[in-house]
């Protein structure tokens, strides 16, 4: 898969919700995906913790309102998403952030994540 599929594919299933589909079927089991510096699962390195990471997010979440995940953006091979959500999370309240996501893909598979946001 080239990288241009992959971010079609990547963006296809976060528009969908569907994240977990995303890593088991994107993501190289070696994945290392990074939060910024002081959230909780600030580093997750392979394909079980950073499933583990989203079901954990998944279930600090109340409420979704809204969400809009960009056109991906590729060159070599690197993708950027923009990504924007209004959640009411259960222990805080309503927040509305934005984000960017960036990704490396080597041989067809998502092999580093990492997520820009003021936090």
């Amino acid at each position: 898969m080239t990288t241009h599929e992959v971010a079609e594919k990547l963006v296809q299933y976060c528009r969908e919700g569907k994240n977990i589909d995303a890593i088991n079927e994107l993501y190289a089991d070696n994945i290392v995906s990074r939060e910024q510096p002081g959230i909780p699962h600030e580093l997750a390195a392979g394909k079980d913790a950073v499933i583990d990471k989203n079901n954990h997010w998944y279930q600090s979440v109340e409420e979704i309102h809204s969400a809009h995940v960009s056109d991906p953006m590729v060159t070599g091979n690197l993708i950027a998403v923009a990504m924007e959500m209004d959640i009411t999370y259960k222990e805080s309240g309503r927040n509305q952030m934005s984000e960017i996501a960036l990704y490396e893909v080597e041989n067809g598979k998502i092999v580093k994540e990492q997520f820009f946001y003021k936090n």
